[in-house]
Formats: structure tokens, sequence, C-alpha cells
């Protein structure tokens, strides 16, 4: 565009992969001549050629660009030789600059014919968080997420509480077909009459900064909408009512369309929860997002909303992909946003590390009864998770960068598996209950409600046994003339049978967030034998956290 007054619109681009993604369709009704359309979400599964009917001829995507000049009069026709524009001309390759359309844009569409040929086309899109930067001195081709219901609110109503973008001494632009010209785009002289169509994408010569896209405001902890990914627990949404009426906020779980050919497929609905604080036990609340449910935002208010994941409804193998959206709506009829919300099964895979608690200890004198004791007592636990699901109770873990291969950082049982001049960067992870230098298979984990064990054996002789003690004659396993002893002379082996089963449900006392995710856990025995002339038993809970999602390991 050479001689539009551009205000500066900055738009945010989240790019959306084949690995990534929930689908909505959207459809556009087009004329001949040129139209303005507004894209909502990423279109990244196919060609232009094959998205638009052959009757487009160019695409025309509206770029930021912080240089432009403000308009007096009303916009010219699109240049490719400006930075404001990139284009797409059918069967024109060498003249295109972009393939794929782009999420929360703006894109000027010429057609074959006159006004009066319509066509429609339906884009299947990844759904974006909504996005407007308004910037003084310029001209902003935008869209707006306005309500899907059959009639669309004026451009005076939903502007209330942002009067500026359609003031006295601002102008508005639509484009309604035909060539570029004194009638196309044509000025919108009546805002409480001209309604505003979310599919559409519009002219503001506004002199205003700001951020307004509706009369609400959301603004997330994460940047890609509700993406809890392989391992997140927790996503806060600050709701804002930007208007001096009360908002009733309706929320709605949707599901996505399936996915387009060549698209990862969806296996269903993220199984989104919210969450809610109850001061009387101290406890979050997790309430499964079922159905619609309403908020209430004050005039001017801020709501925020906490939502969570129930990971324990996911189905399938670890990597499993889930994708759905969250629909935000309100009673006034003015607002449809549409937030995408995305997860993946989690895996197991990795280095844990935590403490079993013993809270009880079996009594001989006392009829062989596990009584509690007065007090738990930690034992701390190291456990690596390998991708194949594979268990190991580590004595020592070391994380940092490797010394084989190609340096990279990983997990090793041994000091000498890291690389020299990195070990001030390197972390130590010590089990100072368990003998040194002891990487022992406890079986497989695949999942929570899974049951681990494994026997660790302290031989007679190890400096590790409790009955030995190198410089006390009474427990150094020599005679009086330094000669060797046999076990059971003055020391026993001693052998520790561990029980680890995991729970779907975090213990008393523990929290739910990241439960199942980067915390896992539940309860603990433990049988011992050898420390008496018969077995003990004792019992607690144990607890471990994720510190590292590698699922191999270096044993050196």
């Amino acid at each position: 565009m050479k001689s539009f007054p551009l205000l500066f619109f900055l738009c945010v681009w989240f790019t959306v992969t084949s690995a990534r993604g929930q689908w909505q369709t959207t459809t556009y009704t087009l004329k001949g001549g040129w139209n303005a359309i507004y894209l909502t979400g990423d279109v990244k599964q196919d060609t232009l050629d094959n998205l638009f009917p052959p009757q487009v001829l160019q695409v025309w995507r509206w770029n930021t660009n912080p240089n432009q000049v403000q308009f007096t009069t009303s916009p010219s026709v699109p240049s490719a030789g400006t930075p404001e524009w990139s284009v797409w001309k059918r069967g024109l390759p060498m003249e295109s600059s972009f393939t794929q359309l782009t999420g929360q844009t703006a894109y000027l569409v010429k057609c074959s014919g006159t006004p009066a040929n319509t066509y429609t086309t339906a884009i299947k899109q990844s759904p974006l968080p909504p996005s407007a930067i308004w910037v003084r001195n310029g001209a902003n081709l935008m869209g707006f997420p306005t309500r899907l219901n059959g009639t669309y609110p004026t451009f005076a109503s939903y502007f209330t509480t942002f009067p500026a973008a359609v003031a006295a001494n601002t102008k508005v632009f639509k484009y309604i077909g035909g060539d570029l010209g004194a009638a196309n785009p044509a000025q919108v002289f009546s805002p409480t009459v001209e309604r505003i169509d979310r599919t559409q994408a519009y002219w503001f010569s506004a002199e205003v900064v700001g951020e307004f896209y509706a009369p609400v405001q959301v603004s997330l902890s994460t940047a890609n909408g509700l993406d809890f990914g392989r391992t997140g627990s927790e996503i806060t949404a600050l709701v804002v009512n930007r208007s001096t009426s009360t908002i009733t906020l309706t929320l709605a779980p949707i599901a996505s369309e399936s996915s387009p050919l060549g698209q990862e497929s969806i296996v269903g609905s993220v199984p989104l929860t919210r969450r809610s604080f109850d001061a009387g036990s101290a406890t979050w609340i997790e309430t499964p997002i079922t159905a619609a449910y309403n908020e209430i935002i004050p005039p001017g208010g801020t709501l925020q909303l906490f939502f969570g994941i129930n990971r324990a409804a996911m189905t399938g193998a670890a990597g499993t992909y889930f994708a759905s959206l969250l629909r935000l709506t309100d009673a006034g009829n003015f607002f449809e946003i549409q937030l995408p919300v995305r997860a993946r099964k989690t895996s197991l895979a990795g280095l844990w590390i935590g403490e079993a608690l013993v809270s009880a200890v079996e009594s001989k004198p006392a009829a062989d009864a596990v009584t509690p004791t007065s007090r738990e007592f930690p034992l701390r636990y190291i456990l690596h998770v390998a991708d194949d699901g594979t268990a190991r109770v580590l004595s020592q873990a070391f994380t940092g960068t490797l010394a084989a291969g190609a340096n990279s950082f990983g997990i090793c049982t041994k000091e000498i598996g890291l690389k020299a001049d990195t070990k001030a960067g390197a972390a130590r992870f010590v089990a100072s209950h368990l003998p040194l230098d002891k990487v022992i298979s406890a079986g497989n984990l695949s999942g929570l409600g899974s049951n681990l064990s494994c026997t660790i054996s302290i031989p007679f002789d190890d400096p590790a046994n409790p009955f030995v003690h190198r410089y006390h004659p009474d427990h150094d396993n020599l005679d009086a003339r330094g000669g060797a002893l046999t076990a059971g002379k003055e020391s026993y082996s001693v052998s520790r049978a561990l029980g680890f089963t995991f729970t779907t449900a975090p213990p008393a006392g523990v929290s739910a967030t990241s439960w199942g995710v980067n915390v896992i856990g539940g309860s603990y025995t433990e049988t011992i034998s050898g420390i008496h002339k018969q077995a003990i038993s004792v019992a607690g809970t144990f607890t471990l956290r994720r510190v590292s999602e590698l699922g191999t390991i270096t044993m050196n």
C-alpha cells in the first residue's frame, strides 16, 4: 500500500505445526472484486491454491510496519513493493511472497467477476488467542471476535468502552467487492447501524493506542492458549471487564473438528478442570468442565480463573495428542472468543527424587503387629525410569554434560561419566542409606497404579553394612590374628526388600497439583532381613518429584 495512511497494527503470530493444533471451520463469503477477511487461526495444512476456490486470483496479507504514515482520505491499491504487504497470486509462484495463512491476521482477497458474483469458501483453522494492538499515527486493518449468533453487534455498541475507534474524527472502511476506488472500500458512516462481521476485516484511521479486541480482555499464563503440553498441570487466566456493566461470562468446552489430512490426529478433548480453593480445608477442588458454566465479572472488574487437567482420564500411549477449545461468550451477545486447549499424555520417563516416610514398624513383642511410629522417618530415594518404562533404584546420580559422545546434557551414575571441565555446573544426588554405586532393577513402571519392587543386598563385609566398623575389633570381620572371618561371626548379610505402589491419587496431605506428571508416589513397604533373627517389616508413603525428563542414563 503506497498512499494508505498506515496506523501500525501489531499482530502477534503463533506458529502451529503439524504436531500441534485443534480445528474449527469458518466460512467466508466473497464477492467479485476486492474483499477483506480476518482469520482467527493458523492454516498450515494446505496450499492457497486448494484452500480458495478458483475464482480467487490474489490474496494480500497485511503486515506490520512501524514506519507507516497516517492517511487522510481512503486506502489505496496494495503494492508488493512496500513492506506492509505480502502477496500470493494464483499460478504465479515467482510473484508470490507467502504460501500459508497466518492466524490473527487480515487479508485482502481479489476474486474474478463483479460484486453480483458471490463465492463461499470454508477454511479449517487452528484457532489462536485473540490479539490486537492499536498504535497512533497509522492505519489498522483489523478483525474482531464478535458473537456468532446470527446478529452481529453494531460498531457503536461494540466499541462503547473504546470509543476512539469510531469517534467523529475517525474513519472506518469496509470492502464490498468490485474494483478498488472511491466506492470500494466504502466508508462506514453509521456506526450505530453498521454491524461487525467477525469474518471481515476493516480499516480504522483512529489515532489511538490500545489493545482492544472485545469488551473483555483475556490474559493467559501460557502464550499459545491453554497449552498443558506433556507435564503442565495448571494455567491461569485473567479476564478483565472493560465495560461499565456487569458481564455474565459463559465458558463452554467445545470439541475440535477432525484434523486435516497430513496433520496429527486428535484422540479426544482435553479433560479440562476448573480449580477453586477451599479455604476451610486449605485444598484445591478440581471440578471437571464437561458443560457450560457461568462466571460473573463486575463493571471494571477482573476475574481470575484457574484451569487444571485430569491426566488420569487421558488414555493411550505416552505422547498421545488431545485438543479442544474453550469458548467464552457473554449474555449481551457481543463476543465469542475461542481459546485453544491442548495436552499430551505424559510419560513417566526421567529422573525422580524424593522420600519415603516410614510411619509404621513391625513390633515383634506385640504379636508381629505393624504399629505407628511416634513420628515419620525419611528415607531418600532416587529412581530413574527409561523411555521403555524400565525402572532402576539408584544410590547416586549425576546430571550435567557427559564425557562421552557429543558431550550432551545427560544423566550418569558415576562422576567419571561427566566432562571434566564442566563439573562445576553439574549436580549430584545421593541416597545415603543405600550402598554406594548401586543400580538396582525394580521392574517396569507403566503408569500410575503400577508396582515396583527390588531387593537391596548388603553383604556382611560391605562398608555400608550396619554391623561393620572398620576400627572396632569386634566389628571389623577379622580374628585376633588379622585373618578374615566369614559371615555370621561378627557381622551378618542384610537384605532390604522394597515395595513401591504408585497411586492415581496423592496420599493425604499431599497436593494434587502436578500429581501423576511431575509428582508421583503412593504406599511404601520394606522388609528387612538380617538385622533381627526374624524379618522386620515397615510401611509408610513415598513421594517423588521429577528433576529431569531424560529417559536415557549412562551407567558407568
